[in-house]
């Protein structure tokens, strides 16, 4: 029995999957092709024409979207967040969110929990 490849838009959606699914950890693109059944060029083709992004730079935006939440939603330093979220250094951690989202963690948690404060009137 052998499995059917995904095409297109279905190939860049299981690849989101294989990302979100892993978030955590470290991969290469070779390893997630492999799991998808498929080329690694293809893979890297397919995925920038229906996202326009990197497997990677995905791959970061998934590990900063959960961040923010845990910027917001706990009182756990920077770094634990980061390494929560996958990242193996603090300084690679804000880095990556700083180029994914225009600011630090740091200033991300001071911004967002004023605004949050404000909307809901403390």
């Amino acid at each position: 029995m052998t499995k059917k490849q995904p095409c297109g838009e279905s190939l860049a959606k299981a690849a989101q999957e294989y990302i979100e699914i892993h978030s955590k950890d470290k991969f290469s693109l070779d390893e997630m092709a492999g799991a998808l059944y498929v080329n690694g060029s293809y893979l890297l083709r397919t995925f920038k024409r229906y996202l326009h992004m990197t497997p990677l730079q995905y791959h970061h935006v998934v590990r900063c979207d959960k961040a923010k939440e845990m910027l917001l939603q706990t009182n756990m330093s920077i770094s634990e967040v980061g390494e929560t979220v996958g990242f193996v250094s603090s300084s690679h951690f804000s880095h990556i969110f700083r180029q994914t989202e225009g600011c630090t963690p740091s200033e991300y948690r001071i911004l967002n929990q004023h605004e949050e404060h404000e909307e809901t009137g403390q």
